[in-house]
């Protein structure tokens, strides 16, 4: 069983500040793509070189894609063998390559 570390409060601090940076970067990337900003492949791009980008679930990435609502994208994930609780950075290289074909990039 994993031990629980003791943390000053500086510390603690801090990593709440990191966490609140990453979750607001994920909001603004996932805010860009429902207005057009961003595609998924663009986000897919990203989280090839950005850690926080990566950690997003691909579900919620493609929710946040203009026309698709919920059952959309549970339809989608189910025909690309894509597990709900998928983050992008677990995505394996044929599922990356069909959100990739699917969203129109070339790679």
């Amino acid at each position: 069983m994993k031990m629980i570390p003791n943390l000053t409060t500086e510390q603690r601090r801090e990593y709440l500040e990191r966490a609140k940076a990453a979750r607001q970067r994920r909001a603004a990337i996932l805010k860009g793509v429902a207005d057009g900003s961003y595609s998924v492949v663009d986000v897919l791009n990203m989280a090839l070189e950005d850690e926080t980008v990566s950690r997003m679930k691909v579900f919620t990435l493609l929710k946040a894609a203009p026309e698709y609502g919920f059952a959309r994208t549970q339809q989608t994930m189910k025909r690309l063998h894509i597990a709900e609780s998928r983050r992008i950075k677990g995505l394996g290289a044929n599922q990356r390559a069909a959100l990739v074909e699917l969203f129109g990039g070339a790679k």
